[in-house]
């Protein structure tokens, strides 16, 4: 297996900077999730690592080999790279062990060696069995682990995965996803997974690479990037996070400020290093809100909306503050929540988003 290092990485389509000096290093055996929305560059720089692109400037090495410069480029097929794409990319008149087998075939690899390690591939993603049929005979989850072995099966130092849930419906996604976590559990590859789906990156991935205008936006645990969102984009990208302007009471201490937020003032966790300053702004999310009991400080407003999901309700509230808002959170039963009512809910606690003016 190999580490990959992504280094200053621009690559630009004619007056357009797809990927804006991007830098990345993943260590030997580690899961990347590479997550952002439409457009963000992510596809893009998946492209870069697997060769089909050249980069603009910067540099990409895997292991330690530079593969990408803007001088030159190694070619794909000699990268040792696997890719796993969202469609299969199956022959279909081939059968399951001639698809695996196929790059090997290419390879000139004598057909004893050739079987053995198709078998191997096979019994990984737990498709021992199914060598003799056809990619139309096989089911979604069954497919994409038939692309998976063909994958595995040329001993690829890097394994790159391109949304490859994207085409699954929902109970078969959280199977594969099992499966993926298994693989590497298993093989220690280094992987590099691309994905608009904030719940696969969660679920699978040491860390995620949040990409934002073809810029690295921020790149940590999904722990981290929940609990301490690096910027705006991220607070409110990452599971719905709510993005309020606040102003600073009391100077940070100890990792913690007081703001007042909507009216109520609140203690919320900042870096321990956070400069002081008079405005900012705050994320916190649906958990961190609640329905104020009558004797607490709050925010008073109207429920514009309270939808129920069977055991809760989701409620979206506009505080008198600011109607623009909408604070948004599930409310378990009894809901004492209706929609135009009146109410007040109460901020528990939050995150003070580094930046800003100075005081």
């Amino acid at each position: 297996m190999a580490g990959l290092t992504i280094n200053g990485v621009t690559k630009t389509f004619g007056d357009f900077d797809a990927v804006k000096d991007v830098s990345i290093d993943v260590r030997d055996g580690e899961f990347l999730a590479v997550l952002g929305p439409s457009g963000c560059g992510k596809t893009t720089l998946l492209r870069l690592v697997a060769g089909f692109e050249n980069v603009t400037s910067g540099d990409i090495r895997i292991g330690r080999e530079i593969v990408s410069t803007a001088q030159g480029c190694v070619p794909p097929e000699k990268r040792r790279v696997g890719i796993v794409f969202q469609n299969y990319a199956l022959w279909p008149h081939m059968t399951v062990a001639e698809n695996i087998g196929y790059s090997l075939k290419v390879a000139k690899v004598d057909a004893e060696t050739r079987k053995r390690r198709v078998e191997d591939a096979m019994a990984l993603v737990d498709l021992k069995g199914f060598g003799d049929r056809r990619p139309a005979n096989l089911s979604g989850g069954q497919r994409q682990r038939v692309a998976l072995a063909r994958c595995l099966v040329a001993a690829p130092s890097l394994v790159l995965f391109d949304e490859p849930l994207a085409n699954l419906d929902v109970h078969l996604r959280a199977a594969m996803e099992d499966e993926f976590a298994a693989f590497h559990k298993r093989t220690g590859t280094t992987i590099v997974y691309i994905t608009h789906d904030q719940a696969e990156a969660m679920a699978l991935a040491d860390r995620i690479a949040v990409m934002d205008n073809g810029r690295l936006a921020q790149l940590a645990a999904p722990r981290d990037l929940y609990r301490e969102p690096a910027n705006e984009m991220v607070a409110s990208f990452i599971s719905e996070g709510i993005v309020l302007p606040a102003k600073v009471l009391i100077p940070a201490e100890g990792g913690h400020v007081k703001v007042d937020v909507l009216g109520q003032e609140v203690v919320v966790r900042c870096r321990p290093d956070e400069m002081r300053r008079a405005e900012a702004k705050i994320c916190c999310r649906g958990p961190e809100i609640s329905a104020a009991a009558p004797d607490e400080p709050g925010i008073d407003g109207t429920v514009r909306r309270a939808v129920y999901k069977g055991g809760v309700a989701r409620i979206e509230f506009a505080p008198d503050a600011d109607p623009s808002v909408v604070l948004h959170f599930e409310q378990p039963d009894p809901n004492p929540f209706e929609a135009g009512a009146r109410a007040r809910v109460r901020i528990a606690s939050g995150w003070l988003i580094p930046g800003g003016a100075s005081a």
